[in-house]
């Protein structure tokens, strides 16, 4: 519920220490590397930049090796989730990197195996390609390079145009008035081409030529001494040799399924050495020592000092925050509250002696899920599929953790609403009874224990307001309490206080008027002295606002004129306020839509028809309505956090926290420090 105090250390030690000194900072995963950029000149640093694109050129080629063997080799039980690492022991690592060699050259066989394949797919593209184009020929018994005859001449070639061998023999002839010697053939006519062979005396061959150029017609431009027929033969075998060969190489390829444990192990092991050079570029040093910079949480710096005192023949001093440093943010909350975490760093984690708002986030954030999936059966099915994911895979990335945890309870937000409103899988309990029970009764089976929105959703949107600005006074709370926090009593007395009072006797003006009434269905009688302070708080945070808002300008004139526009804020209150309308819109549309499947399903069919028809429809239906409506829960719950609620207080602005750690993709090593 905090922001954790960090503390930043300064390692001293021998050169000849280094490599040690290195992989125990990086095994602990618990000190970020930051340097100040004014690094005395008489240290240098060290170019590691090849050798870490080496290493991470020689860990993406084992990944590449992994996915071609998964390919070619699927598991023959592929995991529907593969949500965690593999845990291997610290034997097993050594044993890897011990032969990392002989995996490497098996990684690289793999690689370039997989450009055979590729090399003999372009293949038999270009040779199916060339049967295409040889296919219209193939009534052609003649080799396609054939120029003629002692005597003749051939002209083996295409029109751009339909043609009959009349037609064609007419081209020939052009305008002569005798009739030249020449014999004319169709091979081929198809998509406004035709495929022709022309055989004329060589007399007369100049004279044919002129005339068929003149319509159009194009030589064959390959050539080759095989018929059309023995062409395509030849490539068809071709194909089938590559197909072969490409066949060759998956099995080839597949032999190597074994491996897989060893290559995910040793790309891990290169992708840790590659980062591990790239903070060893960064490390300032001389010819016998060198010094790490670096944050650490400040509750775990004495135990980390400890340990490079010990291990590594070290000296550790505690460093002093340098003007105009930022620490890096990192968050330490309850069970419950970390779930959200993520959900704030990916709007912006806060700074240093800023408010964490993760804990009054995480409380809103589930209710209002749960208000709009607000159906018990999904929230029963949510909460369950966690819970399962959840202990199946105890080793999952610290990310997709808190995500998992994150709807396991907005599942339980979710169940609670929707038996508050009386839906589990809408309207599901008394359709089932109706149709398959003989159930007649008028009352439904399933009561809402507050009330069904369907039946009263003004009542709800009223309800949806009051939460929206509870959420919203909360907000305001937080700016209160940074206020506090850095002891600006008066702007927390003028951008707080007075705010509470204007928008809270604004809100007790409205509640006994009419309007409200016709519009809620709900009548407030108050007595005449609420009615008084009603109209004193509302009066009085206007003041303060008007005289104080702009305190900044020493002029009293701008003072008051910044002073009144920052009233016209009362409208932005208005539409936050509003968007929590959000909360029955979305509540009413998986109602109304779950109502709508249960009603398809129970229409058609009778006896055990009806049964399968209606179980079908019934999962599938409630399977995309949770999808649809799950998403556009958390879509908009994200929106009311990041617009409404942080546009209350929240600035961002935070640095995460990146340690120097065992940058493992695939395996967690099990290890005792």
């Amino acid at each position: 519920m905090a922001i954790v105090e960090m503390q930043k250390l300064g390692v001293y030690a021998l050169k000849s220490r280094r490599k040690e000194t290195l992989e125990l900072l990086q095994k602990l995963g618990a000190m970020e590397i930051a340097f100040d950029p004014g690094t005395e000149e008489r240290f240098e640093r060290m170019d590691t930049a090849g050798q870490r694109v080496r290493f991470e050129r020689i860990a993406d080629i084992f990944d590449q090796a992994l996915a071609l063997i998964k390919e070619y080799a699927p598991p023959e039980k592929s995991p529907l989730l593969n949500l965690e690492r593999e845990m291997i022991s610290g034997s097993e690592m050594d044993e890897v990197i011990r032969d990392r060699s002989r995996y490497y050259s098996d990684a690289k066989k793999i690689v370039a195996l997989e450009k055979e394949i590729t090399d003999a797919q372009a293949a038999i593209v270009r040779k199916s390609n060339k049967i295409e184009s040889l296919r219209p020929w193939e009534a052609l018994d003649i080799p396609l390079n054939s120029e003629g005859t002692k005597k003749t001449t051939f002209f083996i070639g295409t029109f751009p145009e339909m043609l009959t061998e009349e037609a064609l023999l007419n081209i020939c002839q052009g305008d002569s008035e005798e009739a030249l010697p020449v014999s004319c053939e169709v091979v081929h006519a198809e998509n406004q081409q035709t495929e022709v062979f022309i055989a004329a005396l060589k007399r007369v061959e100049k004279e044919v030529e002129a005339n068929i150029k003149a319509r159009g017609f194009i030589r064959l431009p390959f050539i080759t001494h095989r018929t059309p027929t023995g062409g395509i033969e030849k490539r068809e075998k071709e194909i089938l040799k590559e197909e072969e060969k490409i066949r060759s190489v998956k099995e080839e390829i597949a032999g190597y399924r074994e491996e897989c444990e060893k290559f995910r192990v040793a790309s891990d092991y290169y992708r840790t050495r590659a980062e591990k050079y790239r903070v060893l570029g960064t490390i300032p040093q001389s010819e016998h020592v060198f010094f790490i910079e670096g944050w650490v949480e400040k509750d775990k710096a004495g135990r980390i000092e400890k340990l490079l005192t010990e291990k590594c023949d070290a000296a550790v001093e505690m460093l002093e925050t340098r003007e105009g440093e930022e620490e890096p943010t990192v968050l330490r909350n309850n069970a419950f509250s970390e779930s959200v975490e993520g959900v704030l760093e990916s709007y912006g984690l806060p700074r240093h002696k800023k408010a964490d708002p993760t804990f009054i986030m995480s409380i809103f954030y589930v209710f209002f899920f749960g208000m709009m999936l607000s159906d018990a059966g999904y929230g029963i099915l949510i909460t369950i599929a966690t819970f399962i994911v959840l202990k199946k895979y105890p080793r999952m990335a610290d990310g997709t953790k808190k995500m998992m945890k994150l709807f396991f309870w907005c599942g339980i937000s979710t169940a609670f609403w929707g038996f508050m409103y009386g839906g589990f899988f809408g309207d599901a309990i008394d359709v089932i009874a109706t149709n398959f029970f003989g159930y007649t009764g008028e009352t439904p089976i399933l009561k809402p224990l507050w009330f069904a929105p369907l039946e009263n959703p003004m009542r709800l949107l009223v309800w949806c307001m009051l939460f929206g600005l509870i959420h919203l006074f909360a907000g305001l709370a937080v700016k209160g309490y940074e206020y506090l926090k850095d002891h600006d009593v008066v702007g927390f007395l003028s951008d707080v206080v007075a705010w509470y009072l204007f928008i809270a006797g604004l809100v007790l003006m409205l509640l006994p008027t009419s309007l409200f009434e016709s519009v809620s269905g709900i009548s407030f009688g108050f007595p005449a002295w609420l009615k008084l302070a009603s109209k004193i708080m509302t009066v009085l945070g206007l003041v303060v606002i008007v005289l104080m808002s702009g305190r900044a300008n020493k002029n009293w004139g701008l003072r008051i004129a910044l002073g009144a526009y920052d009233i016209y804020g009362v409208t932005g209150w208005l539409s936050d306020v509003l968007s929590y309308s959000r909360l029955l819109a979305l509540g009413l549309a998986t109602g109304v839509i779950a109502n709508v499947i249960n009603m398809m399903a129970s229409m058609a069919g009778s006896g055990v028809v009806k049964v399968i028809i209606f179980v079908v429809v019934f999962i599938f239906g409630h399977l995309l309505n949770l999808a649809i409506n799950m998403l556009g829960a958390y879509v908009h719950t994200n929106r009311l956090q990041f617009v409404e609620f942080f546009g209350k207080f929240y600035d961002g602005g935070g640095v995460p926290f990146k340690p120097f750690k065992t940058n493992y993709k695939y395996v967690e090593v099990k290890e005792e420090m």
